[in-house]
């Protein structure tokens, strides 16, 4: 019996031949059919796919009737009114008395925000373009906005910096999704103090009660080793330097970063790769002599010779 769309996939065949046979959902057409007999069980289907194959926001927003999803690193979430360009639904020019009420509705549209609708505007404008100088994911930037707006409902702005939050909401989303990032390159991106972005993020910890989990000291080598074009091999025996340093119980304590520019030195002498101590401090943010102290270190634990 053919039946219109009810809410209801699971539906079967009511001839005592097709019972065990599953059904087949046919989006295209809108029906579902049996298996066996080819009997159309529903039709009208609705179509929960998107509406179109798009590759990027200009494109999706051009061919979409819904509008983007809803975002969190939007200030208004992306549900806010947007008065459009001076032309109606056909295309056609507005008369200059309706350019005119149009302009008056969008000043007052932008007079009537919230001030926190304008700081958080702000901020995130500030969050896309440090998302642009260190390659972070979308799902870390959620994240940031996330834990930023969780800051400034704890009313935890007064007396600090929007950077400053800011930096520190997404030094926190990193470490939570594990990107290697440290707080001299957030610092950087953020043009802020690190003493300021490390007090403010021990206050965002405390106050959020976040439990932020250690770095992997891998990621750090494989960041490290793309960065200066180090042979495979070399960031191979890196990363077994480091395991043969954890089994020695040498790690404990020390900065992930350290631990992961000494190993990958000790594993540059090893496989004859001439690369200098400063040009690995440059790129992993540590000073020359702390690297030699560590590599020293893990040479004489590893009986590795000259």
């Amino acid at each position: 019996m053919l039946e219109n769309y009810s809410g209801n996939f699971n539906v079967k065949c009511q001839l005592d031949t097709c019972k065990n046979y599953p059904a087949v959902t046919d989006f295209e057409r809108g029906e579902i059919v049996c298996m066996k007999c080819g009997s159309i069980l529903l039709q009208k289907i609705w179509d929960m796919s998107s509406e179109s194959n798009t590759f990027s926001q200009e494109s999706y927003m051009k061919s979409t009737r819904t509008g983007p999803n809803i975002s969190l690193t939007m200030h208004d979430k992306g549900l806010s009114t947007v008065i459009g360009s001076n032309k109606d639904s056909c295309g056609i020019p507005l008369s200059n008395k309706s350019k005119y009420e149009f302009n008056r509705l969008r000043k007052w549209d932008q007079r009537s925000q919230s001030r926190k609708t304008a700081s958080l505007s702000k901020a995130f404008t500030l969050l896309h373009a440090m998302k642009s100088k260190l390659g972070i994911p979308n799902n870390v930037v959620e994240k940031t906005a996330y834990i930023y707006r969780k800051v400034v409902n704890a009313k935890l702005t007064r007396g600090r910096t929007m950077k400053s939050l800011i930096s520190a909401s997404l030094y926190a989303a990193c470490r939570e999704s594990g990107i290697p990032r440290t707080l001299d390159d957030i610092a950087i991106a953020g043009n802020v103090e690190k003493k300021i972005l490390s007090r403010d993020l021990r206050t965002i910890i405390k106050k959020l009660e976040l439990n932020l989990n250690q770095y992997d000291t891998t990621t750090f080598i494989s960041k490290i080793s793309n960065n200066l074009n180090l042979k495979e091999k070399t960031k191979r025996d890196a990363f077994e330097i480091f395991y043969n340093c954890e089994k020695k119980q040498i790690t404990a304590g020390k900065h992930p970063v350290v631990q992961a520019a000494a190993a990958i030195y000790v594993s540059c002498m090893i496989n004859n790769e001439k690369i200098s101590q400063s040009k690995i401090s440059a790129e992993s943010g540590v000073s020359s002599v702390t690297i030699r102290n560590r590599v020293n270190s893990i040479r004489k634990i590893m009986k590795i010779a000259d």
